[in-house]
C-alpha cells in the first residue's frame, strides 16, 4: 500500500496552522487587556498627583506632556534605565522573584473581572473567590522579597505585609461571601446581572451597607494604602520590604501597589456599584434602561465607559483618604483586624444568611 507523502504534509500543515492560529487567538484578548490595564495605572498615577496636589494647594506635574499626563511614563522610563543592585549577602533568588510574584498574582486578577456584557476575559462559576486566592499570593512575594534583602527593616515590612495580609483577608473574604449569598451566585457575570433591575437602587451598596463599608476598610489593607501603610512606613522602616531595591524591581513593587488598587476599585464596582448597568431606574426611562441589553461594540463600549465611570469615581476616597488620616499602629491595625471587623463581618454574613433561608 502506497501512502501519498504529500497529502500528509500538507495535512499536518494545516493541524500546525491550525494550533498557531489558536495560541494567537488567545494572546490577543491577553496583550489587549495587558495594555488597557497599562493605561489604566497610568491615569491613575495622574489622578492621584493632581488630587493629591489640590488637596495640597499646590502645582501638580505640567511639564511631562499635557497638564502632565505622561509624568509616570517618564518615571517609569527613568527606571527602566536606573542600574539594578543587589545586596552582597542577600538571596539573589528570593531578592529577584520577589517583585514578578506581586505583580503578576495582582495581573491575573484581572482575568475574572467583567468589563462589560459578555466582555471577561475567563467567566468562572468561582470567579470572586478566585480572586481572593489569587491576591492572597501576592504578600508571599513581599515576604520573600524583605527575607531576601537580608536587611532587617525590609524583613520587618515583608512580616508586616504578610500580617496584615492574613488580618484584613477574612473580613474580606466573609463580605465577599455575603455578596454571594444574596446573588447565588459566586460569578462576577452573574453577580453584576442580580443587581440590574432596580437602577442604582438595586445595587449591593443598599442591600450590604456594613459589608460594603468593611470591604472599603479591608481593601485599603490590601493595597497598603494610607492609614494602613504600616509595611513601607517611611518614618520607622525607611522603606520597608523596598528598602533595597532600585531599578525597574523597585519599579515593578510601583506598578503592583497601584495594579492592586486598581482592581481593588474594580471590584467595589462590581459587587456594590452594579458594574455595567446603566443606573437609573426603569420607571423612570425605560429606553435608557435597556442600553444594558444591547449588543454589538457600541453595547460593549457603552458598558465599559460605565465601569471606567464608576471605577475612577470611587478612587478619589483612597486618593483622599491618603492625605487625610493618619497612620495606624501595628498593634492598632491587628487589633482593629482581628477585634473589630471580623466579628462585624461574621455577625453581617449570619444575618444574610438568616434573610436568604427566610426568604425562600
Amino acid at each position: 500500500m502506497i501512502i501519498d507523502t504529500t497529502e500528509l504534509n500538507s495535512f499536518s500543515k494545516l493541524e500546525y496552522l491550525k494550533e498557531a492560529y489558536g495560541i494567537i487567538g488567545m494572546l490577543i484578548p491577553i496583550l489587549i487587556l495587558v495594555f488597557g490595564i497599562t493605561i489604566g495605572v497610568l491615569v491613575i498615577v495622574w489622578l492621584e498627583r493632581e488630587i493629591s496636589a489640590g488637596i495640597q494647594q499646590r502645582i501638580g506635574p505640567e511639564y511631562a506632556g499635557p497638564l502632565g499626563i505622561l509624568q509616570a511614563l517618564a518615571d517609569g522610563t527613568k527606571l527602566l534605565f536606573k542600574e539594578n543592585l543587589l545586596p552582597s549577602r542577600g538571596d539573589t533568588r528570593l531578592f529577584s522573584i520577589g517583585p514578578s510574584i506581586a505583580v503578576i498574582s495582582i495581573l491575573l486578577s484581572y482575568s475574572v473581572i467583567p468589563f462589560s456584557y459578555r466582555l471577561i476575559l475567563a467567566d468562572l462559576n468561582i470567579s470572586v473567590f478566585l480572586w481572593i486566592a489569587i491576591s492572597s499570593i501576592a504578600p508571599i512575594g513581599l515576604l520573600m522579597s524583605g527575607y531576601g534583602s537580608n536587611n532587617k527593616y525590609s524583613f520587618l515590612g515583608g512580616l508586616r505585609a504578610a500580617a496584615q495580609s492574613i488580618s484584613y483577608e477574612i473580613p474580606l473574604t466573609l463580605c465577599v461571601l455575603s455578596i454571594s449569598l444574596l446573588s447565588n451566585s459566586s460569578s462576577t457575570v452573574d453577580i453584576v446581572e442580580a443587581q440590574s433591575k432596580y437602577g442604582f437602587w438595586g445595587w449591593n451598596l443598599w442591600r450590604q451597607p456594613i459589608g460594603f463599608f468593611i470591604f472599603l476598610i479591608s481593601s485599603l489593607a490590601e493595597c497598603e494604602r494610607l492609614p494602613f501603610d504600616l509595611p513601607e512606613a517611611e518614618e520607622e522602616l525607611v522603606a520597608g520590604y523596598q528598602t533595597e531595591y532600585s531599578g525597574i524591581k523597585f519599579g515593578l513593587f510601583y506598578v503592583a501597589s497601584y495594579l492592586n488598587l486598581l482592581v481593588s476599585s474594580f471590584f467595589v464596582t462590581i459587587l456594590y456599584l452594579g458594574g455595567w448597568n446603566f443606573s437609573i431606574p426603569y420607571i423612570l426611562a425605560p429606553t435608557l434602561f435597556e442600553i444594558n441589553k444591547i449588543g454589538g461594540v457600541f453595547g460593549m463600549t457603552i458598558g465599559i465607559f460605565i465601569t471606567l465611570m464608576k471605577t475612577y469615581l470611587f478612587l478619589f476616597i483612597p486618593i483622599a483618604t491618603r492625605w487625610t488620616l493618619p497612620r495606624l499602629r501595628m498593634d492598632q491595625l491587628l487589633n482593629f483586624g482581628w477585634k473589630f471587623l471580623l466579628p462585624i463581618s461574621l455577625g453581617n454574613l449570619l444575618l444574610t444568611t438568616s434573610f436568604q433561608l427566610l426568604s425562600l
